[in-house]
């Protein structure tokens, strides 16, 4: 029978990432490609409790259909997490469970974007992103990173040129680079956007996972009615139970909720009933300082593993916090050759090149230190070393 799909769906690539993992699924491959978390953080007993506690107590209703715009409680510690990190007076009514905040930008492209409309994103950004809203057939346009964040020029440039209606960032400990933007790029970037008819996705999934230097205000705090935030507890929990939240000015969220109901109904409320449950009996902040130094001995293992086996040449991110560095080759290498290197000495990493819009051969690539124990980053590291100096003596 002849196939008769949509155009769209042709021009959306696989996920990178994903297909790269079904090959790291061997046990004999060190992986740094997916942006795991690693298992050993998982609250397993508590979760278990908290299971057992729903179901005890009301499991008839958390077993049932609820509402679209999530589980209220939930909801309620979401809006008074963003008052005690950046001052923010959240309102639960502006915050929409999701499953993931993966789900929150596809609800923002089919909320916002026709066909052909400009969109700003980070250069690096992030592939998921790309991803997510290449179905609906927008035109990409990027600028890019600095160690201090974005590029205060080129957004100013771009905003003029194209007026895009979003900008989607990842201003904390970004995906793919690393890299945060300081309180003072933040500040600039308001200040640019706030001369434009642009909103800011502000996507902040790493942001807690800080393990050197002092947090950041939310961009939110500097370009208030126009910043809509993405957020998750798939790194601070459990990325399993795909639970997500878009917070967003309440004329956007009515929008956000009509589609939400059109794609699902409502996020798993089974799910959303046994975390608020976690989340209510147990110190999350706790939780999170034991992740924030696991993380930190596994970043700093990764970079004296690299300043011990790279060539000089060879340039890295040093993030202060979340769960991946930037690895830049010498100028005319390909980190795809490299990878194809590399993958026959059984270690993997994501080449740049779906990181870029249209960008083929780049010399820059993604680890992950995050799910590998250091016995492992050192072996990796070495290995992916050898892949380099065999691509340079070529």
């Amino acid at each position: 029978m002849e196939t008769r799909f949509a155009d769209r769906i042709g021009k959306v690539k696989k996920s990178f990432i994903r297909e790269i993992l079904k090959v790291t699924a061997d046990p004999a491959i060190i992986s740094f490609a997916g942006g795991l978390p690693n298992p050993i953080s998982f609250p397993i007993d508590e979760i278990e409790a908290a299971t057992k506690k729903v179901l005890r107590e009301d499991g008839a209703n958390a077993l049932q259909y609820s509402t679209t715009e999530g589980y209220l409680p939930l909801r309620q510690f979401i809006a008074e997490r963003y008052k005690k990190r950046f001052g923010l007076s959240a309102d639960p009514n502006e915050i929409l469970i999701t499953n993931g905040s993966q789900q929150g930008l596809d609800l923002l492209g089919k909320v916002f974007l026709n066909k052909g409309d400009d969109v700003l994103i980070e250069r690096p950004g992030y592939l998921g992103a790309i991803q997510a809203l290449s179905i609906f057939e927008p035109n990409f346009h990027s600028v890019a990173l600095h160690d201090d964040g974005v590029d205060i020029e080129a957004l100013e440039t771009a905003l003029q040129r194209h007026n895009p209606k979003l900008f989607y960032a990842v201003p904390n400990f970004q995906n793919p680079s690393g890299l945060s933007y300081t309180e003072e790029n933040r500040r600039r970037a308001a200040e640019v956007l706030s001369r434009h008819n642009t909103f800011f996705i502000e996507d902040d999934p790493y942001g807690e996972l800080r393990f050197r230097g002092s947090d950041s205000l939310s961009m939110k705090n500097f370009f208030n009615e126009g910043t809509i935030l993405l957020g998750s507890f798939s790194k601070i929990v459990s990325p399993a139970m795909r639970l997500g939240w878009v917070y967003a000015p309440k004329d956007i969220m009515e929008k956000l909720i009509t589609a939400k109901q059109a794609a699902d109904l409502h996020t798993n409320y089974f799910s959303q009933r046994v975390l608020y449950s976690y989340l209510a009996e147990n110190d999350i902040d706790a939780h999170i300082s034991k992740i924030k130094s696991l993380y930190k001995a596994q970043s700093d293992c990764m970079t004296e593993s690299i300043e011990k086996y790279f060539p000089s040449s060879v340039k890295c991110t040093k993030p202060e916090g979340g769960m991946f560095m930037w690895v830049t080759l010498p100028e005319g290498l390909s980190s795809l050759d490299l990878f194809e290197i590399a993958s026959k000495k059984n270690v993997a990493f994501v080449p740049g090149d779906p990181f870029y819009v249209n960008a083929t051969g780049t010399n820059s690539l993604r680890f992950n230190y995050t799910n590998a124990d250091e016995k492992m980053i050192k072996e990796g590291i070495r290995r992916v070393a050898e892949a380099i100096n065999e691509l340079m003596s070529k």
